[in-house]
């Protein structure tokens, strides 16, 4: 196996799993996982609180071309529209680890760290009083959100940590993709990279593997290749439609 940085609590997918991105191009999928659209759910408060699977969409063209620069007709692939769209595919995103970025929240029970750059505007860390203060309080109840919507972070931009143990509490997520729909909003999201898939530019260089991130498919993300959440602002649309009718998380 390539000797990978990988951060705390993730673990490298199989070898056969990898992506590459082209320089000025799509996402390029090896492996052959499994890739469904998440649609963001709401509570009962009309709050996102979270993941409901809906259409699957093959992986089995080995490599897949996933598109990253919102062009394509043919979503959520690749149909050559980067080579005319109105998008800047410069990888501008740090090469360090997420951690050496993040804050920490240090509370009675648990650590909350947090790196904003990253986020994917999914939203469920404020449905229940926002996550940066419940994990300073030290009821279960407090303990119990703040690790739930941390874990429900779809980048990793928010996790938790044990303090007795450093240890963070990370879902068991295999190798696949998910495709964000955001039907409140009514705008398409990230492709949600799940399991630690290395991800890798056409250079050679590997980011930090990580067990969920979240990569840019609107093509204007001031942080690509990952998502920081500009689909929201620009209502970008992948035209999929469908529905969630699939397993939750």
């Amino acid at each position: 196996m390539k000797d990978y940085t990988v951060q705390k609590g993730s673990v490298v997918a199989p070898e056969e799993f990898h992506i590459t991105i082209i320089s000025d191009g799509p996402y390029m999928v090896y492996g052959k996982p499994p890739m469904k659209q998440q649609f963001i759910m709401l509570n009962e408060d009309r709050q996102p609180w979270y993941f409901k699977a809906g259409r699957s969409f093959s992986t089995d063209k080995e490599p897949t071309a996933i598109c990253r620069c919102g062009s394509s007709k043919n979503a959520p692939y690749c149909d050559g529209s980067h080579v005319n769209a109105d998008w800047d595919p410069t990888l501008t995103a740090p090469e360090e680890p997420l951690l050496l970025g993040a804050v920490a929240y240090n509370g009675p029970k648990l650590i909350l760290s947090d790196n904003e750059i990253y986020c994917a505007f999914a939203r469920m860390c404020d449905a229940k009083g926002q996550v940066w203060n419940r994990v300073m309080m030290d009821d279960d109840e407090s303990v119990k959100l703040t690790k739930r919507e941390s874990e429900h972070c779809p980048v990793g931009r928010l996790s938790a940590w044990n303090k007795e143990t450093g240890e963070p509490y990370e879902p068991d997520l295999k190798p696949s993709l998910g495709l964000i729909e955001d039907p409140q909003i009514h705008s398409s999201g990230a492709l949600w990279v799940f399991g630690g898939i290395p991800l890798s530019r056409q250079d050679g260089f590997t980011y930090e593997v990580r067990n969920r991130m979240t990569l840019c498919r609107c093509g204007q993300s001031a942080n690509k290749p990952f998502c920081n959440g500009a689909h929201a602002s620009m209502k970008w649309n992948d035209g999929l439609g469908g529905e969630p009718d699939g397993e939750e998380f």
